[in-house]
């Protein structure tokens, strides 16, 4: 791979070769990465991930992420949302707490009570009650389903992952807590939202600038938990 210069010496997009055991998307990714400018900020900053500027985006403008609060981070690996969470809620400092899970391991997190754990597990609610000592302020996700290729039966998949997150925030967060999760852009998540509205003040869609154009991507944010009176 190589990086090539214009005329007036400005830096141009690196470019990458397909090799024989390169197929050509893989080829596309890793040049779309190489030429992320949040992927570089990443690295410069000493985050896990590009999707950490997404969460500071969108906690920038709805600041659910208070000095204090108690954070569950669902799908966790490989870190950036609870490294950043961490840092806002001061969980390093003893003040919030965060817990985060994944079926997958995760390197340790400064401040971040890590466990691999499946949310879909029924044991999975009191066990991070446990872990919060209490119940949580904030649930997050930025899980998405494996891809098949097919847009629609991705979207599909990914709306049933997030509602089996919505059920599970219903059973951890405190009246007055936030569910932040990633959906993909179509038009079979009327139930979701119908689920979300009935147990949510306030729902809506955000889309960070952190997260690409190109993308389907968009995240369903939900505040002001309803507590008792949610289903």
């Amino acid at each position: 791979m190589k990086a090539s210069k214009g005329s007036g010496g400005r830096e141009l997009k690196t470019r990458v070769k397909t090799g024989k055991n390169r197929s050509l998307s893989s080829k596309l990714w890793l040049e779309r990465q190489l030429n992320d400018p949040y992927v570089a900020r990443a690295k410069r900053e000493g985050f896990r991930s590009r999707a950490v500027y997404k969460l500071a985006e969108i906690d920038d403008k709805a600041k659910f992420l208070k000095p204090g609060a108690r954070v569950v981070d669902l799908g966790a690996a490989p870190g950036g949302w609870s490294q950043l969470a961490a840092q806002r809620v001061r969980a390093i400092d003893g003040k919030g707490r965060v817990v985060a899970i994944d079926i997958l391991d995760m390197d340790p997190v400064p401040g971040v009570d890590f466990m691999v754990l499946d949310f879909l597990d029924p044991a999975a609610p009191d066990i991070l009650k446990e872990r919060l000592g209490g119940g949580a302020d904030v649930v997050l996700s930025d899980m998405a389903a494996n891809a098949t290729g097919h847009r629609k039966t991705d979207h599909l998949k990914i709306v049933a992952l997030v509602e089996a997150a919505a059920v599970f925030a219903a059973e951890v967060l405190k009246p007055g807590g936030a569910f932040l999760a990633k959906v993909l852009q179509g038009g079979t998540e009327g139930d979701l939202l119908a689920m979300l509205k009935r147990d949510f003040a306030t729902v809506k869609h955000v889309k960070p600038a952190a997260s690409r154009q190109d993308s389907a991507e968009l995240y369903v944010l939900a505040t002001g938990f309803r507590g008792g009176n949610a289903s």
